[in-house]
């Protein structure tokens, strides 16, 4: 990469990928790769499975920009981490959904549970928008304690591993988890939501 490329900002290399510069997306990518690949390496600590989110991370990234539905605001590398961290919660989250399902492997018969045989159509509405109300609380959250959220409850990690997997102790971990809901609570009294 020469100087005169290097010197280019996020915006300008944007603007040339944009008006037809390939080059330039491939440019912006290699200046954050390292940051990025970093951010989701210390998030799933296995570094197969980084590789395959780091890659999943920029094909979206490029779909998204193509399709010009990315904003720019100056703040491409943040937008980029949080497309990232989306994808790691994707990741835990199947990995769980795998889980739950292997157990049908073990005599389980997971079809014939009550949970699944009382779920109407409309139970089912009620539980996604919910989830979907919840969610967007959660994204509402300060960084730290949202990221503690996710990986608790869309990840199902322990808070000794959402301890080790931010580099803080259990308690930093439990407190920001205790503020997150204090913030939560807060947001569905403010918004009056009802989610049972």
């Amino acid at each position: 990469m020469n100087k005169k490329v290097s010197a280019l900002s996020d915006q300008q290399l944007l603007s040339a990928y944009l008006s037809g510069d390939k080059d330039a997306i491939s440019i912006l990518i290699e200046r954050h790769s390292k940051r990025v690949l970093d951010y989701i390496r210390m998030m799933v600590k296995n570094n197969e499975v980084a590789d395959d989110i780091y890659q999943e991370t920029f094909i979206k990234v490029v779909r998204f920009i193509d399709d010009g539905r990315y904003t720019d605001n100056g703040k491409f590398l943040s937008w980029v981490l949080r497309i990232a961290h989306n994808q790691v919660i994707d990741h835990f989250r199947q990995a769980k959904q795998q889980n739950n399902l292997s157990e049908s492997d073990a005599g389980y018969d997971i079809l014939n549970t009550k949970r699944f045989a009382d779920t109407t159509v409309e139970d089912r509405m009620v539980s996604e928008q919910i989830e979907n109300d919840l969610r967007k609380l959660v994204d509402n959250l300060p960084e730290e304690q949202k990221e503690v959220v996710m990986m608790r409850y869309f990840g199902d990690l322990s808070f000794k591993e959402i301890a080790e997997q931010t580099n803080v102790s259990i308690n930093t971990a439990l407190g920001r988890m205790r503020y997150a809901l204090i913030n939560l609570r807060k947001m569905i009294k403010e918004n009056q939501l009802i989610l049972t």
